[in-house]
C-alpha cells in the first residue's frame, strides 16, 4: 500500500510537471499573437491592404492567424454573420489554449487526496504497531510517522506548483482572448467602414441623371 500510494504521487508529480513544460512553451506569445501579424493588422485599413495581411498570417501561424485568415475570407459576407462566425471560431481557438489544462486541475485535485491517505495509512500502521509491540519498538513507529508525513508532503509538493500553473496559464489564455478579439474586432470595424464609405461615395453617382 506505502509503494501505491508514493507511486501514484511521484507518477502525479511527473506528469503535472510535464503538462507545465508543455503548455508553457504552447502558449508564448509568439505562437499565439506574433507581432508581425499584429501589426500587419495594424496597418490593413482597406480592401487593397488585404493580401498583404493574408500572406503574413500565412507565413506566421498561430490562432490569431487562423480567424484573421478567415475573417477575410467572408467578407463579401454581412458584418454580422462574419462576426458571428469569427466568434464561434474564437472559441474553437480559445479550447484548443486550454488542452491539457484540466489535467493540472485533476492533479490538484488529486495529489493532496493521496496525500491525506497515505497520512491516514501511516497513522494506521503505526497505531497498529503500537498495539502489537507497544512503545518499545522505535523502528515501527519512526516508519509509521514517516510514511504519514512523507505522503503529506509529497501530495502538497505535487499539487502547489500544479495549482500555480494552472491559475497561471488560465489567466494567460484569458487575456489572449481579450487581445485577439479586440484585433479581429478592429479588423472587421475598418473593412466594413470601408466598405460602407465607398457606397457612400457612389451614392450621389447613382443619383445623378
Amino acid at each position: 500500500m506505502e509503494t501505491i500510494i508514493i507511486g501514484a504521487l511521484l507518477l502525479g508529480s511527473v506528469i503535472g510537471l510535464t503538462i507545465i513544460v508543455e503548455r508553457g512553451w504552447a502558449l508564448r506569445a509568439s505562437r499565439i499573437i506574433p507581432r508581425e501579424v499584429e501589426a500587419a493588422v495594424e496597418m490593413c485599413r482597406a480592401a487593397s491592404d488585404l493580401p498583404m495581411l493574408q500572406r503574413i498570417c500565412q507565413q506566421h501561424p498561430a490562432p490569431l492567424s487562423r480567424l484573421l485568415l478567415q475573417a477575410a475570407e467572408r467578407r463579401s459576407w454581412p458584418k454580422a454573420e462574419n462576426s458571428s462566425a469569427l466568434e464561434t471560431a474564437a472559441r474553437h481557438e480559445v479550447a484548443q489554449m486550454e488542452r491539457r489544462l484540466v489535467i493540472l486541475e485533476i492533479v490538484v485535485g488529486v495529489a493532496p487526496l493521496l496525500g491525506l491517505v497515505g497520512t491516514i495509512y501511516g497513522l494506521i500502521e503505526l497505531f497498529g504497531g503500537l498495539a502489537q509491540t507497544g512503545l518499545g519498538d522505535n523502528s515501527a513507529l519512526a516508519k509509521g510517522i514517516a510514511l504519514a508525513l512523507n505522503s503529506t508532503l509529497l501530495g502538497l509538493l505535487t499539487a502547489i506548483p500544479s495549482l500555480i500553473a494552472w491559475s497561471y496559464y488560465n489567466k494567460k489564455v484569458e487575456n489572449y482572448a481579450v487581445e485577439m478579439a479586440a484585433l479581429c474586432e478592429g479588423f472587421l470595424m475598418h473593412q466594413y467602414n470601408q466598405d460602407q464609405a465607398g457606397e457612400l461615395e457612389d451614392e450621389p453617382a447613382r443619383r445623378r441623371p
